[in-house]
């Protein structure tokens, strides 16, 4: 079955040790991929997730270690948020109290309890509580399988209007809109992870800045080459501009700059992460594309020492 929805999320964060300290530490998540921004080799690019890495699952950042803050607005991704069970809220909720996280008061969006806090660059997460079914969570050292994240819940964009984000994503990338909540459309692909998209139409507002918790891009799923080059004509038959396709390594990218702004990027799920170690090994050694391992130490001679 084709799954429509998110692939991944991409945001800027600060230091690296810091960024991966809180997501796999404080969340639990797995580094599933530690390898470099093939666009800019002397920065890491880090990949959290699952235990396999699923689409979906997926977050990542590009960390730099004296970056300046970045500012949400209008043209941007404005909240992350990932799946818990349903039951495991109240133990997040204190785990964020013990672990000196701010965070907001319990809210119900959408009828589900939403818990939302920031990570230390800023960068607005939540957790929703929903019925995770048979969904495996990854153990970690200080977050029990019983409560860890599920993959990704929702984005939220903060956009001027909604109507033309809201076409490419029923009529292109294969969602439907499922309900409407005060200035909140929120649409559904078919994946339990990463499956839903929020639209908030504000008007008016500041644009957003890149910087230290923001968010670079958010990437939806094609299930091959081909779904993705069909979601590409149907994209620039609109008149959007559509890079050639760049293979990322671990699946293979198209990118456009959505009407409201948000640059959207549409990703295969194929190779996957463990096209290039056992997934038992994910995310422990540094991994470079084979046209980088020419300039390994010269790579890993600038990076930051992260575990």
């Amino acid at each position: 079955m084709v799954q429509t929805g998110l692939h991944h999320v991409t945001a800027f964060s600060g230091p690296a040790l810091r960024n991966l300290d809180f997501h796999t530490r404080v969340l639990g998540l797995r580094l599933v991929k530690k390898t470099v921004n093939f666009d800019d080799p002397g920065t890491y690019h880090l990949y959290y997730g699952d235990a396999a890495g699923r689409p979906g699952t997926i977050l990542t950042f590009f960390p730099v270690e004296h970056a300046a803050p970045g500012r949400v607005g209008i043209g941007e991704t404005q909240e992350t948020a990932f799946r818990v069970p349903r039951a495991s809220i109240g133990w997040w909720t204190h785990r964020l109290i013990e672990k000196g996280v701010a965070h907001e008061p319990l809210v119900q969006v959408f009828g589900a309890p939403t818990l939302r806090f920031r990570d230390p660059d800023g960068m607005m997460l939540a957790l929703v509580g929903v019925d995770v079914g048979d969904a495996e969570g990854w153990a970690s050292s200080e977050v029990p399988a019983e409560h860890a994240i599920r993959g990704l819940h929702s984005v939220t964009l903060l956009l001027d209007r909604a109507e033309a984000t809201a076409a490419i994503l029923t009529e292109v990338l294969g969602l439907e809109e499922v309900g409407r909540e005060g200035n909140l459309i929120r649409f559904a692909g078919s994946a339990e992870l990463g499956g839903l998209v929020t639209l908030r139409a504000v008007g008016g507002f500041l644009p957003g800045r890149p910087g230290a918790g923001s968010v670079h891009h958010i990437a939806f799923r094609a299930a091959d080459d081909a779904a993705q080059a069909a979601m590409g004509q149907a994209l620039a038959a609109r008149g959007l501009h559509v890079t050639e396709q760049r293979d990322r390594q671990y699946f293979r990218s198209i990118y456009f700059r959505e009407p409201g702004g948000v640059l959207f990027e549409i990703a295969t799920d194929s190779p996957g992460f463990a096209v290039d170690e056992p997934v038992e090994a994910l995310g422990q050694a540094l991994k470079l594309p084979a046209g980088l391992e020419p300039h390994r130490a010269e790579i890993e001679a600038v990076l930051p020492k992260v575990a």
